[in-house]
């Protein structure tokens, strides 16, 4: 009887015990976290989706805020559609791409800027994103938000109290840095929107200290603060006490995921809590549908595939540009893939196929593939890489400009300008990118170093991402520096106490023996006048 009342003791802890330790966030249930996408560009949230599908691969539960209904339902998933979306080129017109010329990177910067406030409140106004914010019983163990001039969101972190956690797409920024506790060295890391070297001449640092320096204080004192008046309007009223700078906010943000890779991003100062996840959307290759298949394992000379990303169709193109390369494409020995969104182009050459959508991964694995005619966006760009293809960039806004530089100049790249495109020039380009071998030895080159890992990014960022959850904001991660004012980081203090202190000690001194030489000097001169009154 004694025995048999032991054993029912040990049975009832060790079911306490279960039912305590599956009612955790990581065992069992899994994880809550709020994922947020904010920004429309398709683009984007292709990339950011395979972060999203890792995590709920790992069993935890996602809400996710984005533009973009998944075409894959999961049981964990609950989706906030913004709806409708932000019409971007409403208000800036898909026309105007194709004639722009380059402008300064002042107004890039300003463009962004306008951009961001502009898609964060839209998203504020979505009557769904407004019920997040107003909601009662929600619990979050996690904000992951993208890195991408929607900084009025990381009170989203402060509403649920949790650790948030930001995904930089665009690669490394200055404020980044700041928010981690580096003071970006503008003497060898060039801004953002540039693509220089970490070998600067003289006039490239002057202008980088200058674009740097105009970016770090408009960005503090005019664009911070009217993503601070978004949050105070959206946000008042569901926080208890008064709201937290937004400034504040970013400094205290936990992990960044960012989009650059080691191999082909200029070394640069970092911190724990930075990650470099480039290549984390890149898979290995799926089955190809039949036709796509059968088009390229035939392609005796090869297969050129062309896309100009996800913003930006190839049915967007001026008509004359459109035959124009299809003119060009005719005159190629090789076979051409072209994603195109409509079913007909008009007079289609023999040796192109046209679709609507590509498995643009899987295409580019293909050994057949000889050439990638791209816009120069990052994810496509890095996909290119990591599959050795030699890339044809043709850029038209954005960071496009910049990753096209740096792929010409590691040798794997050609460039043409849109609005001076010819047929001949596209035929010359195309075929000395195909014919000249250095291009191809530099594409595998580049890519044996952006493949050698020792982790795929994908699960370096979920590992993080989990471990910042596990150790409820890792602030062992987080440098001090994000929180020291400018004069302290730079020991300016300290400097100036030594100035002070070696001024002080030889001006006290150089005082002093000039006051005891002047009174030496009055005391001759009171001797000498005493002498002259005994003699008279």
């Amino acid at each position: 009887m004694l025995i048999s009342h032991q054993m029912e003791m040990q049975l009832q802890w060790k079911l306490w015990i279960m039912i305590f330790l599956f009612g955790l966030p990581g065992f069992g249930s899994g994880y809550r976290i709020l994922f947020m996408g904010p920004f429309p560009a398709p683009s984007h949230w292709l990339w950011l989706e395979h972060f999203q599908k890792d995590l709920l691969r790992q069993g935890h539960h996602v809400t996710s805020v984005n533009n973009h209904p998944t075409k894959q339902p999961h049981e964990n998933l609950t989706e906030i559609i913004i709806s409708p979306s932000f019409d971007i080129p409403k208000h800036f017109p898909k026309e105007n791409i194709f004639t722009m010329q380059f402008v300064s990177d002042f107004n890039n910067l300003e463009l962004w800027w306008t951009i961001g406030l502009m898609t964060t409140e839209h998203a504020f106004k979505d009557p769904k994103v407004k019920k997040l914010i107003e909601s009662k019983d929600d619990h979050y163990d996690l904000v992951i938000l993208e890195q991408f001039f929607h900084e009025a969101f990381l009170m989203f972190g402060k509403r649920f109290n949790c650790p948030v956690v930001t995904i930089g797409t665009m690669g490394y920024a200055d404020n980044i840095d700041h928010a981690m506790g580096i003071l970006t060295p503008w003497s060898l890391i060039p801004h953002l929107l540039l693509s220089h070297t970490d070998r600067m001449t003289f006039i490239q640092r002057a202008y980088n200290a200058y674009l740097s320096l105009y970016d770090a204080v408009m960005r503090r004192w005019v664009y911070l603060p009217k993503m601070q008046q978004l949050a105070e309007k959206y946000f008042k009223g569901s926080i208890d006490g008064s709201l937290p700078q937004v400034l504040d906010l970013e400094r205290n943000i936990s992990l960044v995921l960012i989009n650059a890779h080691r191999s082909i991003d200029l070394p640069r100062p970092s911190m724990p809590g930075l990650i470099d996840v480039g290549g984390a959307h890149i898979q290995k290759p799926k089955k190809l549908p039949a036709d796509l298949q059968n088009f390229l394992d035939n392609a005796t000379n090869g297969v050129v595939y062309f896309s100009m990303g996800s913003y930006v169709k190839s049915t967007d193109l001026p008509p004359e540009k459109t035959a124009l390369i299809l003119k060009a494409f005719g005159q190629l020995k090789q076979q051409v893939i072209w994603k195109f969104e409509n079913d007909s182009i008009g007079d289609l050459p023999s040796n192109v196929m046209i679709k609507k959508w590509m498995p643009q991964n899987d295409i580019l694995a293909h050994p057949n593939v000889k050439l990638f005619i791209t816009h120069g966006g990052i994810f496509g760009t890095q996909e290119g890489i990591y599959w050795g293809v030699p890339m044809l960039c043709i850029p038209l806004y954005g960071d496009q400009h910049r990753n096209t530089i740096k792929s010409v100049r590691e040798g794997y790249a050609r460039s043409l300008v849109f609005s001076k495109l010819t047929t001949d020039d596209l035929v010359r380009n195309i075929e000395t990118l195909i014919r000249d071998p250095q291009y191809k030895r530099s594409a595998l080159q580049v890519s044996q170093r952006f493949r050698d890992n020792p982790i795929h990014p994908l699960d370096e960022a979920t590992f993080w991402i989990e471990y910042t959850i596990r150790h409820r904001g890792a602030r062992h991660l987080k440098s001090q520096g994000a929180f020291m004012p400018l004069h302290q980081y730079l020991l300016l203090d300290v400097l100036g106490c030594v100035l002070l202190g070696a001024f002080l000690a030889i001006w006290l001194p150089w005082r002093m023996i000039r006051r005891v030489h002047k009174w030496w000097l009055k005391g001759q001169a009171a001797d000498k006048l005493n002498e002259s009154k005994k003699r008279l």
